[in-house]
């Protein structure tokens, strides 16, 4: 497909991904919310096991939860998995248009070992199959009874295959492809597990027959385990906006630990549900991300007593590494569009600019995945001259 295409195809698939994901993480939430702040009647009622009132748009709502062994099946009964399926389906397609398409630039360019582009993407389908499988296991093993250590033998899993996409994939698809395999386990929970036990139970109810408290045990584990998982896949989202992340030395690591960040903070909302102010974690929390910020901040350039000139020296710099991508004339095969709008034909535009490119060269990845490879004494040059302050003659 042309480079025109492709671009459509993006937007398209971009935009579904973030409509349905934000329905189906609006959704997880409001559930798992409803679920730690509802309170045993009072007087207790017979089949009732929580209820909670609220006022919203002008109106007071009343919500109740119901013991699962009812005498029938009420009608309607509203069922949520669509948005889940949607989200799964739309993102494996952006990310086919997106990485699959360009498979030896995007997907593989810059990684430490080389792949053909084919096996990259057989790679790619298979680790979030895989991934599903060990997930599915464990949660079936006798560790689902013991939550500590299920979660901590899951976080270093997550570790180990964050470190392992960056030593195949580039760095950005890399941390996408670890949002994938979790986004997959995500999303199969509820295919295969909890709309399942739902159905049955369901089923069990129409039938006249006991329902089996295990469905709702195990949909209810996995329904935890993806309000958890929502925050670090919410932030690989959006991670290829910040190269200070995904193009540090130990990418790999500031990923787990921003993925730590975001379970423990998700965990805290939980506890204060359930009437348990666990206080200390937030600013742990906001304490361990002012620590990566300073852990993955570039490294400093010696200024030099020496003025640096941007017509001699660094302008024919930015013409043979910048503006093959970043230029309203881009040649390169890999900018059909200008990546982030950032234009860079004018010496005012750079040295407005000066900052953000500082954090690109700085990552070691821009031009983009070396594709065009800057040699470091130009880099190092190009850095100098942002810090004597970006001036222009």
């Amino acid at each position: 497909m042309d480079g025109y295409t492709i671009d459509w195809l993006n937007l398209l698939f971009r935009w579904m991904h973030f409509i349905f994901g934000a329905a189906w993480i609006g959704t997880s939430f409001y559930f798992n919310w409803l679920n730690n702040h509802l309170r045993p009647p009072q007087p207790p009622r017979e089949g009732v096991l929580g209820e909670l009132w609220a006022v919203h748009g002008g109106a007071y709502y009343s919500v109740t939860k119901n013991d699962p062994r009812m005498d029938a099946v009420p009608s309607p009964l509203h069922w949520f998995k669509w948005e889940a399926y949607l989200t799964w389906i739309s993102g494996v397609c952006l990310l086919g248009v997106v990485y699959h398409a360009s498979a030896d630039t995007l997907l593989l360019g810059g990684a430490p070992v080389a792949l053909s582009p084919g096996a990259g993407i057989g790679v790619s389908f298979g680790s979030m199959v895989v991934g599903w499988f060990v997930y599915d296991l464990l949660c079936k093993s006798p560790l689902a009874k013991k939550p500590v250590a299920l979660a901590t033998l899951g976080f270093a899993l997550v570790v180990a295959m964050a470190w392992g996409f960056t030593q195949i994939f580039s760095p950005r698809a890399a941390y996408l492809h670890v949002g994938a395999v979790l986004g997959t386990c995500m999303a199969w929970n509820v295919f295969f597990v909890i709309i399942p036990g739902q159905r049955a139970m369901v089923e069990a109810t129409k039938e006249g027959r006991e329902v089996d408290v295990r469905y709702g045990q195990a949909g209810a584990l996995r329904s935890l385990h993806n309000n958890y998982l929502t925050l670090p896949v919410l932030f690989i989202m959006i991670s290829n906006h910040f190269p200070m992340t995904w193009g540090h030395s130990a990418n790999w690591a500031v990923l787990a630990a921003l993925t730590a960040i975001g379970m423990g903070t998700r965990h805290y909302f939980n506890l204060r549900g359930k009437g348990k102010d666990a206080v200390w974690i937030l600013p742990a929390a906001l304490l361990a991300m002012v620590a990566l910020a300073f852990v993955t901040k570039p490294s400093e350039v010696e200024v030099g007593t020496v003025g640096i000139s941007y017509a001699d020296e660094i302008e024919p710099i930015v013409k043979e590494y910048c503006q093959p991508c970043h230029s309203e004339m881009a040649t390169h095969a890999v900018a059909s569009a200008v990546p982030a709008g950032l234009e860079l034909d004018t010496a005012a535009q750079v040295a407005a600019l000066a900052s953000r490119i500082d954090t690109q060269l700085a990552s070691g990845l821009m031009p983009f995945a070396n594709l065009i490879v800057m040699p470091d004494e130009k880099r190092d040059l190009f850095r100098q001259w942002i810090a004597q302050g970006a001036k222009v003659e």
